[in-house]
């Protein structure tokens, strides 16, 4: 959360001494505020402090809540009913604390004037706006189902607020891909792991794999030429942060100066962004997975811009590959450090251990 919203990587290094190593609050250590290119120079969560969750973080908690405590075994989709009025008290009841984005403002206010008691397909469709940037918000929905379709589905109505294909799109991939490696042998190889991720776009619908392949192709180029030792780009003390803008084009959002999308919400960003860094430090611990985890997940960070909605993608990914002793320990030297620190840890491990489903494969909260 220190470095969201802040675009310039070089300030990050010499704002943390190196590379991310603890949980920061808003802006710590950056004079108590981030340059959201486009948005200004400000705190983008208030209210949060260290150890907190940002925006993202905090709807990936308001789905677990949802899963644990309102969520009926036999119910093959998401209720409204009995989710939107959970979602909505977050905001009335001004409990959030984080940045709160423009789609659920608006969706919010649509929300608030339908004054609705049942809430059908055509309803909840209305609510989203057409933003493209990637909203992840599924990783409980694979502890509540044990099918991959109703997991996918599920992807698609968390992100109520979103209607952009782009942006439900990124949401699929990433979802479809922790489904499978949650459910395969353990991954070993690039190539094992980047055939899961082929498999996951080959499963799509036809305008969703035509956008998400693109995105995958460009993830894994810049994977390729950034662990190159041959190519300039290996060589670069910010190898991430230009891998990420190398990416992108300039989007000019018509605020007071134009944001590379690799950096930025956009999905044509986040998504090539984070498969490019689950590729490159999954390659360069595929046998110690919470180191991968950790690197990633630092390196992610030390990026900056819209980190937080790459943090979902690249945490639910590799954490599924490392599984939670990993995580939170084995080869993870952080691990410890980072679970005592995270503040919503102990909610969370309630909530989860109250999920239908549990993943096979790795061991568990």
């Amino acid at each position: 959360m220190g470095s969201h919203y802040e675009y310039d990587a070089k300030a990050i290094k010499i704002a943390y001494g190196g590379a991310i190593s603890e949980y920061m609050a808003p802006g710590e250590k950056m004079g108590g505020s981030t340059h959201g290119v486009g948005w200004g120079r400000r705190n983008y969560h208030p209210r949060q402090n260290k150890g907190d969750q940002t925006d993202y973080g905090l709807y990936v908690m308001l789905a677990l809540e949802y899963f644990a405590n309102h969520h009926h075994t036999e119910e093959t989709a998401i209720n409204f009913d009995t989710f939107l009025p959970l979602w909505a008290d977050k905001f009335i009841s001004d409990s959030w604390g984080a940045w709160v984005c423009t789609q659920t403002k608006q969706a919010l206010n649509k929300f608030v004037n339908k004054q609705k008691k049942n809430y059908d397909v055509e309803f909840v469709k209305s609510l989203g706006g057409m933003s493209n940037a990637m909203g992840l918000r599924s990783p409980a929905a694979l502890g509540a189902y044990g099918d991959i379709e109703s997991v996918v589905k599920a992807s698609d109505d968390l992100m109520f607020t979103h209607a952009s294909m782009d942006a439900l799109a990124g949401g699929e991939f990433f979802t479809r891909l922790a489904y499978k490696i949650i459910h395969s042998k353990e991954l070993g190889t690039v190539d094992e792991l980047l055939d899961l991720m082929e498999k996951s776009v080959s499963e799509m619908k036809d305008d969703r794999k035509h956008f998400c392949s693109t995105q995958l192709q460009k993830g894994y180029l810049k994977y390729e030429e950034a662990t190159n030792p041959k190519r300039p780009l290996y060589n670069e003390e910010f190898v991430d942060d230009l891998a990420a803008t190398s990416m992108a084009r300039l989007w000019d959002v018509g605020k007071t100066e134009p944001i590379k999308v690799g950096k930025a919400s956009p999905t044509e960003g986040t998504m090539p962004t984070s498969i490019y860094l689950i590729l490159k430090y999954f390659s360069l611990h595929p046998t110690s997975p919470g180191k991968a985890f950790a690197e990633g997940v630092r390196a992610n960070a030390m990026i900056g811009g819209d980190n937080a909605s790459r943090s979902i993608a690249v945490g639910m990914i590799l954490g599924a590959m490392a599984g939670t002793s990993e995580v939170f320990g084995g080869s993870n030297e952080l691990g410890s450090s980072w679970k005592n620190s995270l503040n919503s840890f102990k909610q969370a491990e309630n909530w989860v251990n109250q999920l239908q489903y549990m993943k096979q494969a790795h061991s568990e909260l």
